[in-house]
Order: C-alpha cells, then structure tokens, then sequence
C-alpha cells in the first residue's frame, strides 16, 4: 500500500491530502472506481449530491471491507437544497444514498446568495455539532462570499474546494483563505476536460521525461507541496494509481519557479459569480 500524507485541518481532523475525484462517474464507473482506489490505498472519496453517484460510492465504500474510520468521505450541498431545512433535509438524502451515519466533511458546493450561504452553513454547524458532520467548508467561493460568510458564521469553514491546476494556481485565494485557517483544496487539478493542454506543454513534457514520471504527476505534486489537498478524477486503474503514487518526487527550486510561471488564469469552469444553476 501506498503510504499517504495527511493535512490537519483547524479543528483538528486529519484529510488525506490525496483523494479520488468522482466527478462525472456514473453508476458503476463510479463503483469500480471508488472500490479499486481503497483497494490501492486511497482513504479520500470524493463525491457530492449532483453527481448522481452516491449510492455507487457508498456501495463500493461498503464492499471495500475498509473500516469506515479509515475513510475519509466528502458530499455537497446542491444549490436548489440550499436554506436552512433544506440543508438538513439534503444531508440526510445523502447520508441514506451512502449507507453512512456522518460525513467526515460536507460542504457548499456554489456559492448562490448571501444569505442562501448563511441560512446552509447555519444548518451545516448545527449538524457538525450533532456529529452528523466531522468537518464543513465551502467549494466555489472567491474573497467576497467567505468575508460574508464569516460576518454571521460561529464556525469558520475548514476547506474551500476551487477549480485550482498549473494554469489557475490561485495563490492570491490561496493566502487569504489560509490566513483564515481554511485549506485550499483542489478539483480538476489536472485541468479536466483539458488535460490535453497539461500533456502537450513541452516544458511539462521535458521535466517528466527528466524526472522519468508523467506530466500528470508532475502537476499533482506541485499542488501537493504547496499544502493544498488534491482530488484528481479517474476512472481507469492504472491512472488511479499513477495519481497516488507522487510523494517521492522532487522540485528544485527553479523547477518550482518553471511551474509556477505556467499560471495564466485560464478557468475551465464556470466563474462563481455568473453560474445559472
């Protein structure tokens, strides 16, 4: 088994700093997936009301014999879920389509309006402090919707989930939110459905034939060493594999430098201030 590192978040909870991402994975795509990266080592699953893959997940949460301590388990509240009752109500949908008692973290998945977020966060702290949820955050939020969020919050989110690769590195978002104590946390750090850029940057293709790994490793462990928690998407076993297997590489620092440049701001998915959804 592959050995995983691991952030503590603010309240003292420990993520692994490597998940699977099981956006886009349907029905048993998702199953297979999920069983056979907890069979390989994975103790993060990723996943979240909209995907419509729960109950895959949980079913091969279940069938991995893995105990249910050792797995650290993220859904997401929907946007048309979001309010106080209906955050409750939402939560216990996917609690039941998972076959799990809690979450071990549980978070906002867009942002809509100010007061849509306080009413669902106000929901989320009452459930974590029921047990229902180890840990709450964010995903999507800029500068502006966590500094309102914050004006009525007793709790301070422990993660914020942004769209975050080589070509949007985030790292003024970066700041503020650790400045808050909330860790960045990366989906699509492979950039998605536009992976194709990543693999034909030739200087991304000059460092991993270098270092003899691939360039999709490459671009998880730069993520890794800047302390933000990744959740690389796959559903084939070999890249599930390939995408955990990165803690011995290395970056000099100008090969830091190298990668750091590649930052452009190029987003590939929607600008949480414009979502019509």
């Amino acid at each position: 088994m592959i050995h995983l590192t691991h952030i503590t978040l603010h309240n003292g909870v420990k993520i692994p700093a490597i998940g699977l991402g099981t956006f886009r994975a349907k029905d048993n795509e998702a199953y297979q997936a999920t069983l056979h990266a907890l069979k390989v080592g994975y103790r993060h699953i990723d996943t979240a009301a909209i995907y419509r893959n729960e109950e895959e997940v949980g079913r091969a949460i279940k069938d991995s014999k893995v105990p249910r301590n050792d797995i650290f388990v993220t859904s997401k509240l929907w946007n048309t879920d979001q309010g106080y009752e209906s955050a409750k109500a939402a939560l216990q949908a996917t609690l039941d389509r998972l076959a799990l008692d809690y979450l071990d973290l549980y978070l906002i998945h867009w942002p809509k309006t100010y007061e849509k977020a306080a009413d669902s966060w106000r929901a989320m702290e009452e459930m974590y402090q029921a047990g229902l949820l180890k840990s709450i955050g964010v995903s999507n939020f800029l500068f502006h919707h966590i500094e309102h969020l914050l004006e009525t919050a007793n709790i301070t989110p422990m993660v914020n989930q942004v769209e975050t690769h080589l070509f949007v590195q985030n790292q003024k978002l970066y700041d503020f939110c650790m400045a808050q104590g909330i860790y960045l946390e990366a989906y699509a750090p492979l950039a998605s459905h536009e992976i194709e850029k990543l693999l034909a940057d030739e200087t991304l293709q000059a460092m991993a034939k270098a270092k003899g790994c691939t360039i999709p490793q490459i671009a998880l462990k730069y993520q890794l060493d800047r302390n933000i928690i990744i959740i690389p998407k796959s559903a084939t076993p070999s890249r599930i594999e390939e995408n955990l297997n990165i803690l011995d590489i290395t970056f000099t620092d100008e090969e830091r430098e190298i990668l750091k440049g590649l930052n452009n701001g190029r987003k590939f998915f929607p600008d949480p201030d414009n979502i019509a959804f």
